[in-house]
């Protein structure tokens, strides 16, 4: 099982004036492992095909994890920005399951 460091956003939106709502991203380092490491291509209409990654990290959570985990973003790993599809919560542990890259423009 290998070794996780690194960072992960967590997106809440604000209101930074009146009647006008955007995303904060917050992020925050956590220690973990990576359980599962797997990759596949998705053929798509497109020129390239599309890289999905159907990794499961786990992290020890602090605090702030365990009552913000319905606001993970993303997870930074390998180089890049991943989208948190699904959060598992087994205490003291958050499952984290990526897949597509994040796009910070949603």
């Amino acid at each position: 099982m290998a070794k996780f460091y690194g960072v992960i956003g967590y997106a809440e939106t604000v209101e930074t004036r009146p009647g006008i709502w955007e995303k904060q991203i917050t992020e925050r380092h956590y220690y973990g492992d990576v359980t599962r490491n797997t990759r596949r291509l998705q053929s798509s209409d497109k020129l390239n095909d599309d890289i999905n990654i159907s990794n499961e990290i786990s992290i020890v959570a602090d605090p702030f994890a365990n009552q913000n985990f319905h606001s993970m973003a993303y997870v930074e790993f390998m180089g890049a920005k991943w989208k948190i599809t699904n959060v598992e919560v087994q205490y003291p542990r958050l499952i984290l399951s990526i897949g597509d890259v994040y796009n910070d423009v949603e």
